[in-house]
């Protein structure tokens, strides 16, 4: 950090603390050469996930566009909101650590399919039946087959 006052880069963090909003922490600093102090930011840098859709388009990881998807297929079913959430969470954390800027619809749908799956298998295979666009009740038939030989 350069001092806006001589340009020497060496200061020592006298205060911090977040900001209101708790988007930032702001930090008093002295500089080490001329003892004057001034305050900076620091923020963490948000990289914007595109996803890639089957149509091949792009657009924004949207959070609330994936718990809509979730909360209609576990409409009328045991599944609390918290739970809900907990899988949202599970996959914006994975995209993150895996630190990708660009991730497919059919990566994420595949991650919420897992996590449903555990919790309420009714829900996976409403989930599963738009997400694989189920044409007929064989195809629901053979995903429902699958998930009782996976047991």
């Amino acid at each position: 950090m350069k001092c806006p006052f001589c340009g020497y880069t060496e200061s020592k963090v006298v205060d911090s603390r977040a900001t209101e909003e708790n988007v930032s922490i702001r930090r008093r600093r002295e500089c080490l050469k001329c003892n004057k102090r001034y305050t900076t930011y620091e923020q963490i840098e948000n990289i914007p996930v595109l996803v890639i859709k089957k149509n091949m388009s792009r657009e924004y990881f949207d959070r609330t566009k994936m718990i809509n998807g979730i909360i209609k297929a576990c409409e009328k079913r045991p599944v609390s909101r918290n739970q809900i959430e907990n899988i949202a969470d599970e996959v914006e954390k994975n995209i993150n650590n895996q630190m990708l800027t660009e991730v497919s619809s059919e990566y994420i749908g595949e991650m919420i399919m897992d996590n449903l799956k555990k919790i309420d298998e009714v829900s996976y295979v409403r989930f599963a039946s738009v997400y694989r666009q189920f044409t007929d009740v064989n195809t629901f038939i053979d995903e429902i087959k699958r998930l009782i030989s996976n047991k």
